[in-house]
């Protein structure tokens, strides 16, 4: 059972799949995997300046604005207008789906999910303090504080520190709790179609 912790800044920056932005991958599994043959994915990207996302057929996304004002994401057709302008608030879309960033005012940073829709679900959760606790249910997945302190299991997590893991969680960590009154933090929780993620209100679920 990999479970492995890490912090954001132990990751270079890495060139977005068409080149027009950065991103810091957390977790790609398989491990080693590349941008044609992931299951699921991780990133925090860095967008500096109006741009198109990369394409990604058959992969089911959730976008997460972290920091910075944020962007207008529209799809070349018309259909997709969103306003990506709310701290911790994921947005799901098709991968298929050509989009265009503009920024709002200045640059962000997002939080990204990628799961193979073929093999796996991806819901992201957002955690707060007054929600006191909240279960690692899914067989895989990764948690990251975006403030205040947090507890899981003997691990104590600070901003832009967290964990993920493959297959399911020891008992000892499969709760997370707050340890401060201004605590947040983003769940993902992926899960192979043989077993259907748990329900929650919270979050996207694809």
């Amino acid at each position: 059972m990999p479970f492995v912790r890490f912090r954001c800044t132990d990751f270079p920056d890495q060139p977005w799949k068409n080149g027009l932005g950065t991103t810091k991958e957390l977790v790609t599994w398989p491990r080693g995997a590349g941008m044609d043959d992931f299951v699921w994915r991780v990133s925090i990207a860095h967008i500096a300046n109006d741009c198109s996302f990369s394409s990604f057929p058959g992969i089911d996304r959730v976008i997460t604005l972290l920091s910075g004002a944020g962007v207008v994401l529209k799809s070349q057709d018309g259909v997709l207008h969103q306003n990506l302008d709310q701290p911790l608030q994921p947005f799901a879309f098709s991968g298929d789906t050509a989009l265009h960033a503009t920024l709002i005012k200045g640059d962000c940073f997002d939080f990204n999910l990628m799961t193979l829709a073929s093999a796996c679900t991806g819901r992201v959760d957002v955690v707060h303090a007054q929600d006191q606790s909240f279960s690692l249910k899914a067989l895989q997945g990764l948690v990251i504080a975006c403030a205040g302190q947090w507890r899981c299991g003997d691990q104590d997590l600070h901003p832009d520190e967290g964990f993920w893991w493959h297959q399911s969680l020891p008992t000892r960590y499969s709760t997370l709790i707050p340890s401060s009154a201004d605590a947040s933090a983003l769940v993902v929780q992926v899960q192979p179609h043989a077993t259907a993620p748990p329900s929650s209100a919270q979050g996207a679920t694809i």
